[in-house]
């Protein structure tokens, strides 16, 4: 089994659990809600962005951080926890982002410098891999265009979006029934 597919699946495993265990609070909802809101604007620029394994994207979000789509999970992950109101919740959600994600980038490092070489090289130098530099990097032979809907619509990014909308609306659903 690949490590996408262990990572999809250990998600389903859990969210189970955290929808019958959370205690959702308005002040975590609401700080949630920004930290997911958040999270799903920067998986939607850089999945709008980006054309995997087709080119090396450093335009974008690409310029920032190398890993944007994982500093969007994180964000929204991070939110989503947090608005279920158990301190627990977040913590088991950083070491799994930590163990699954952290194997995830290391191998994607590796698929990317061996299709394209010293290019890659020469940008995962300059940009950092999850923590965003304030200034876009300029690569001396920018490849890949800006952001299209048409792109983030290939990537499916709507499923994180739909998952999203579900997920606070349960939260916010049994916030109100409690």
């Amino acid at each position: 089994m690949n490590l996408r597919r262990l990572r999809l699946r250990a998600v389903w495993l859990l969210i189970l659990p955290f929808l019958w265990l959370c205690r959702p609070t308005l002040p975590l909802l609401v700080v949630g809600l920004a930290l997911g809101a958040l999270g799903l604007l920067v998986r939607g620029w850089a999945a709008g962005t980006i054309h995997k394994e087709r080119e090396l994207t450093t335009t974008g979000p690409y310029a920032h951080t190398r890993n944007p789509l994982y500093l969007g999970s994180f964000l929204l992950g991070l939110g989503v926890t947090l608005a279920g109101g158990q301190w627990w919740w977040p913590l088991l959600f950083l070491s799994f982002y930590a163990a699954v994600y952290g194997r995830t980038m290391v191998g994607e490092a590796a698929l990317l410098t061996e299709l394209f070489g010293e290019r890659y090289r020469l940008y995962a130098a300059n940009v950092p891999s999850v923590l965003p530099r304030l200034t876009p990097w300029r690569a001396p032979d920018v490849e890949g265009g800006g952001f299209t809907f048409a792109q983030y619509r290939r990537n499916r990014e709507w499923e994180a979006l739909l998952g999203a909308v579900a997920g606070f609306g349960f939260l916010a659903a049994k916030l109100l029934l409690q």
